[in-house]
């Protein structure tokens, strides 16, 4: 697709990932909106790479329906939906609870799920749509205490399937993405980013493989692509 004047939303779009992302797709003349939970930094954030700013928390059901159509007028229209908000709990066998399921479903999988179904509404209309889902390594294979995480992950990954299947017949390219570990503030509690390393992967690495899926020429796609550090133990 050409990404000049395409319209966007990028989920959880104030830090990491999203926020590479959706800088490196306003760099490349899109039309891009980013959502958040805290108002104050995503109106700054939005602000300095000139996005525009759409508050909301994924996983409070109740205002998706509304917040998708706020989306959709303020970008006066939607080309392309990136599911990159995301959170994680990381108990041991012995101390998983069913909120921590609960908590990290509600965003991982049930919210996105709403969210991308109002937006598919639009896709459908218009015979023609990007839904990039950014999932993890652990969508593929699983890790101690990655009970909750991994399984929502996985979930994600077989939701991305089905959601392909269906959409094909309408022009609709549905794409997995799976980064290894990147240098981010997931699942810090104070939300402080780390500190780049020099063999670890940045946000900026998944941005471009996210931009370089959605400019491949439309009458094809890549379906599933997983980003490694070349050598994170150097």
């Amino acid at each position: 697709m050409n990404l000049q004047n395409a319209k966007i939303l990028v989920t959880g779009g104030s830090a990491g990932i999203g926020k590479a992302t959706a800088k490196l797709l306003v760099e490349a003349g899109a039309k891009v909106a980013i959502t958040g939970r805290n108002v104050e930094k995503l109106n700054r954030v939005a602000e300095e790479m000139g996005a525009i700013p759409i508050a909301f928390d994924v996983s409070d059901y109740g205002v998706i329906s509304a917040k998708a159509a706020e989306t959709v007028e303020a970008l006066g229209g939607i080309d392309v939906l990136v599911n990159n908000a995301g959170i994680g709990d990381f108990p041991s066998m012995g101390d998983i609870k069913i909120e921590h399921f609960e908590r990290v479903f509600s965003t991982n999988v049930f919210g996105l799920t709403l969210l991308t179904q109002e937006l598919v509404k639009h896709f459908i209309e218009q015979k023609s749509g990007h839904i990039i889902n950014l999932a993890s390594t652990a969508a593929v294979r699983g890790f101690a205490r990655g009970t909750v995480y991994a399984a929502s992950k996985f979930a994600l990954r077989g939701m991305t399937e089905c959601w392909r299947a269906e959409l094909r017949q309408h022009n609709i390219r549905v794409i997995l993405v799976n980064p290894s570990e990147v240098t981010t503030a997931f699942a810090n509690t104070e939300r402080i980013e780390r500190p780049e390393e020099a063999y670890k992967l940045r946000p900026l690495e998944i941005a471009h493989t996210i931009k370089a899926t959605l400019e491949m020429d439309d009458r094809g796609f890549i379906p599933e692509v997983t980003i490694w550090a070349t050598n994170p133990n150097r």
